[in-house]
């Protein structure tokens, strides 16, 4: 039971760090299931998290997956709950009371400060995943490539994961 209490605490606290997506939280999630819980290793939250883009939905349902890892069936329904909870309460709540503050003279700057430190958790989420999945010429190049291709073309990102896949089976073979 007191698997459950930590899996509500820890991904309680992830939810409101999901300013900008779900992204935004990768670098603490990280911190606490693998280096503070020791739910599961960081290849393990990698590989959860690259199936979780291939999945419908929003990519971070993946924390279900961490839920059941943890603790079973019960964890990832308390993880679901903890995780998406908290912020649909504040997002309609903050919706609510935005909405009434339109035209409040503050409200146009604190848009224009929370933009850039959603594009920073961003970014540090991307950053923490780059340093265990890019690991050498190869895998810089699949990185590399996948973004130039996202950049350039309209192509459904589950396509790159899936072509990245194969290219990973040819490169590297069985490990």
């Amino acid at each position: 039971m007191s698997d459950l209490i930590k899996l509500a605490g820890v991904f309680g606290y992830l939810s409101l760090l999901t300013m900008g997506g779900g992204m935004a939280a990768f670098p603490e999630m990280k911190r606490l299931t693998v280096e503070v819980q020791h739910w599961l290793t960081f290849p393990q939250l990698m590989h959860l998290y690259s199936v979780g883009q291939m999945g419908p939905g929003p990519n971070m349902m993946m924390v279900v997956a961490v839920g059941r890892w943890a603790s079973g069936f019960l964890g990832a329904v308390v993880v679901v709950v903890a995780f998406f909870g908290p912020t649909a309460l504040l997002a309609l709540t903050t919706g609510r009371l935005w909405k009434r503050l339109e035209a409040w003279p503050w409200r146009a700057s604190i848009q224009k400060g929370l933009a850039p430190v959603s594009v920073g958790l961003l970014l540090a989420g991307c950053f923490t995943m780059a340093r265990v999945a890019v690991t050498g010429l190869e895998t810089a190049t699949i990185a590399v490539a996948v973004l130039l291709i996202l950049l350039r073309f309209k192509v459904n990102p589950a396509l790159l994961i899936l072509a990245s896949a194969i290219v990973g089976v040819f490169s590297f073979g069985l490990q």
